[in-house]
C-alpha cells in the first residue's frame, strides 16, 4: 500500500481554476467571513438601477446648494440695492411724495403744561408708499424681468410690514425768515405702516391718534405778523426743521430680524403750505369779527361780581376739522391808559366745546378781578364808552399763549342806554334872597342799569346840573353824547376826592324857552332803594335827594321868558309845568366790585343825561314870603 495512494472515489482538481466555497454543511456559520476593509461606493457588479438613483441624489444636492447660495446672494444684493435707495432718497422727497398724510379729522385739546406748552390728541389717517421710496412701484412699460425684480421688493415690503420712528423736535419757522420760531412740536415714537403700488384714493391709509406737546412762541409782535401775512395770502407757509430722525423697522414693540433695518437722517428741513383761509389779499379783521358776544350777565354774590355769558364763535379756516376743545382760561384786560399799564379786568373761562367748520356756541363764566389802585383813568375809559353806545377796546390773553394779548370790541348796548329815567322835583319852591333866587325840593329818577347788569348799587350822592323850560322840553333837543364820563374812586373818600364835576359851557345858543339854570355848589346827600325792573333793564333803584336854597340863575336875555313863566304860575288855576334837562353825577357803591386794598369800592358816573318835568303852583311859586308879581317881575 503505498501512501500518495488517495482513498477511492476522492480526486483532487489541480488546475488553475477559481476556488470554490465548499458546500454548506449543517456546521457551517449563516454568514460569511466579515474579515477584510468597508469600503463606501457601489459595487461594480451591483445593479444599474441603484448606480443610477445614486448619481441623482447627488445631483439634487448639489443643485439645491447652489441655488440657496445663488438665493442668498440674490437676497443680500437686493436688501442692499433697496437698502441703498431708502437711504439715499431725500427726506424732503420723501416728506413730500411717499409720506401721505390726510387731516387732521379731528383735535382733542387735552391740556396744558403750565409753562407754554398745550397737549394736543391730532387725530388723522397716515401711510407711508415704500414702493415710491424703493422704486418698486408698477410702472406702465416694465419689462418682465423688470416686473420680477420689482415684485421682490414689493414682496419684502410686505413682510417688513410697518416702520418705527423717532423724530427730534420739531422746530416750526414762518417761510423765509428762520430766525423767528413760531413753535416747536414734540412728538412721541411713532409706527408708519408700508404700502407699494398704493390705490390712487386714500382707502389705504390707516388712522391714527397722535398725543403732540406744542410750545407756541411768547414773541407777540412776531405771531402777529405771521397770522396777518398768511390772512394776507390765504395759505399758511412755513418751514419743518428736524435735528434728527432715526427709522428702524417693525413696529415699536417687535424684534427679530426687522430690528437690524435702520435708517438714520439729520438736519431735515422741508416746506409746508396750508391753502385753507378765506379771502386772500384781505387785511387781517379784529378778533371782534370772529367773536360776537350774544347775551352776558354780571351780578353780586358772596362779595364778588360773577360773570356769565354766551358768544358764537366763527371758525374762519375753510376746512372739515372737528377739534374737542377743553375749558380754557382768558383773561380779559383794558388798554393802558396814559403811562398806566393794561389793567386786568376780568377772568373768565369757557365751558369744553367743539370746533367745526361755521358757527360755535361757547358759553363763558368768569369773576371780575380786585382792580388795582391805577385802574381808575382805564375803568373810566372803558365805561364810559360802554354807556355811551361806543364798542370799547378790551385785550383777550389766554395761558394757551401768555404773553401774547389779542385786541377786540366789547359791543355797546344798541339803543344807547339812559342811566336816569323818571326824574322829578316834587314840592318845588321858589323864592328870592338878595339880588337872586333860591331853589327847594326833592330830586326823585330812577337808576337804571343797562340789561345784563344786575349788580347791588347804592346811590350815596347825586349832582345835578340842569336848565328850566317853560313848557315841557323840546324833542329837537339833545346834549352830546361824548360828554359821558366814568371816574373810580376808592372808598372811603376823602373830602378832596368830592370835587364836583366840572362845570360844561352853557349851550350856545341857548335853547328855545329855557330861561333859568340850576346848579348846587356840592354834591347832594342821596338815599335809595331797590326798584322794579322792565323788561330790558338790568338793576333798578330808586333815589331820592333833597335840593335845600340850590341858587337859581336867570339865563342871560331870557328875563321876558322867566316873567311870562312866573305869570302862568301866578294866574294860572293849575299853575305851569316846567321841563327839566341836563346832566347829572351820581356816586355809588357797588356790592362786590373788589379793590386790591380790600376797601369798597366807589363809582362815580357824570355826564348822565336826563329830561323831566315839575308843576309849579302858586304856592310854590309865593311860599311863605307872599311874594307878588310885582316882585317877581322886578328880580327878572
Amino acid at each position: 500500500m503505498s501512501s500518495d495512494s488517495e482513498p477511492a472515489g476522492h480526486r483532487i482538481d489541480k488546475g488553475k481554476g477559481r476556488a470554490r466555497s465548499p458546500d454548506p454543511t449543517e456546521s457551517s456559520p449563516l454568514l460569511g467571513s466579515t474579515s477584510g476593509s468597508y469600503t463606501s461606493g457601489v459595487d461594480p457588479e451591483s445593479p444599474p438601477l441603484a448606480r443610477r438613483l445614486y448619481s441623482r441624489l447627488l445631483t439634487v444636492f448639489v443643485v439645491s446648494l447652489s441655488l440657496c447660495v445663488f438665493a442668498l446672494l440674490l437676497c443680500t444684493v437686493i436688501i442692499f440695492s433697496y437698502r441703498s435707495r431708502a437711504v439715499s432718497a431725500s427726506p424732503d422727497d420723501i416728506i413730500q411724495h411717499a409720506l401721505v398724510v390726510r387731516g387732521p379729522d379731528r383735535v382733542d385739546v387735552l391740556n396744558t403744561t403750565g409753562d407754554g406748552g398745550i397737549w394736543m390728541k391730532i387725530h388723522g389717517r397716515v401711510g407711508l408708499d415704500a414702493g415710491h421710496v424703493a422704486g418698486v412701484n408698477t410702472v406702465e412699460g416694465d419689462s418682465f424681468v423688470e416686473d420680477a425684480w420689482k415684485a421682490i421688493g414689493r414682496w419684502g415690503i410686505r413682510r417688513l410690514g410697518k416702520v418705527s420712528v423717532n423724530l427730534s423736535a420739531i422746530a416750526v419757522t414762518p417761510e423765509g425768515d428762520a430766525s423767528h420760531s413760531l413753535s416747536t412740536i414734540t412728538l412721541p415714537p411713532l409706527e408708519l405702516p408700508l404700502t407699494a403700488n398704493p390705490p390712487p384714493d386714500n382707502t389705504w391709509l390707516t388712522p391714527v391718534a397722535i398725543p403732540v406737546l406744542i410750545r407756541p412762541t411768547t414773541d407777540a409782535k412776531t405771531l402777529m405778523r405771521f397770522v396777518r401775512q398768511s390772512w394776507k395770502e390765504g395759505t399758511i407757509r412755513v418751514k419743518a426743521s428736524i435735528q434728527q430722525a432715526d427709522v428702524t423697522g417693525g413696529g415699536l414693540t417687535d424684534g427679530g430680524w426687522r430690528r437690524h433695518i435702520r435708517i438714520s437722517h439729520s438736519d431735515i428741513q422741508t416746506a409746508v403750505h396750508i391753502s385753507s383761509l378765506p379771502h386772500p389779499g384781505d387785511d387781517l379783521p379784529e378778533a371782534s369779527r370772529f367773536v360776537t358776544l350774544d347775551s352776558f350777565l354780571i351780578k353780586s354774590a358772596n362779595d364778588t361780581l360773577n360773570i356769565s355769558a354766551n358768544a358764537t364763535l366763527i371758525n374762519p379756516i375753510q376746512s372739515s376739522l372737528n377739534a374737542i376743545v377743553p375749558s380754557l382760561p382768558f383773561i380779559v384786560y383794558l388798554p393802558p391808559n396814559g403811562t398806566s399799564p393794561p389793567v386786568p379786568l376780568a377772568h373768565v373761562q369757557t365751558s369744553p366745546f367743539a370746533l367745526t367748520c361755521g358757527n360755535t356756541s361757547l358759553a363763558l363764566t368768569g369773576v371780575v378781578l380786585p382792580l388795582p389802585h391805577n385802574a381808575s383813568g382805564a375803568l373810566s375809559e372803558f365805561l364810559g364808552a360802554y354807556i355811551s353806545a361806543r364798542d370799547a377796546d378790551i385785550l383777550l390773553e389766554t395761558t394757551l399763549l401768555p404773553d401774547v394779548r389779542v385786541p377786540t370790541k366789547f359791543p355797546a348796548p344798541h339803543p344807547r342806554p339812559q342811566i336816569l329815567h323818571d326824574v322829578k322835583i316834587k314840592d318845588m319852591k321858589v323864592k328870592p334872597v338878595g339880588q337872586g333866587m333860591i331853589a327847594s325840593g326833592t330830586v326823585l329818577a330812577r337808576v337804571v342799569l343797562p340789561p345784563g347788569i344786575e349788580v347791588g348799587i347804592d346811590v350815596v350822592r347825586v349832582f345835578p346840573d340842569l336848565l328850566v323850560y317853560d313848557g315841557e322840553v323840546p324833542e329837537s333837543r339833545a346834549y352830546d353824547e361824548d360828554g359821558l364820563a366814568i371816574q373810580v374812586l376808592n372808598f372811603p373818600v376823602d373830602d378832596g376826592d368830592r370835587d364836583v364835576p366840572p362845570q360844561p359851557p352853557l349851550p350856545d345858543p341857548l335853547p328855545e324857552r329855557a330861561f333859568a339854570h340850576i346848579r348846587p355848589d356840592d354834591w347832594l346827600p342821596a338815599f335809595s332803594e331797590p326798584g322794579e325792573s322792565r323788561p330790558g333793564e338790568g338793576t333798578v333803584v330808586n333815589v331820592s335827594a333833597d335840593i335845600v336854597d340850590v341858587p337859581l340863575e336867570v339865563l342871560p336875555g331870557r328875563e321876558r321868558e322867566f316873567s311870562n313863566f312866573v305869570s302862568k304860575v301866578v294866574f294860572g288855576t293849575q299853575g305851569a309845568v316846567a321841563g327839566l334837562q341836563g346832566e347829572a353825577a351820581v356816586a355809588v357803591h357797588v356790592n362786590g366790585l373788589p379793590f386790591e386794598n380790600g376797601r369798597h369800592g366807589e363809582m362815580q358816573l357824570t355826564g348822565l343825561p336826563f329830561k323831566g318835568i315839575v308843576r309849579i303852583g302858586k304856592r310854590n311859586m309865593l311860599g311863605d314870603l307872599s311874594m307878588d308879581l310885582n316882585s317877581a317881575r322886578g328880580l327878572a
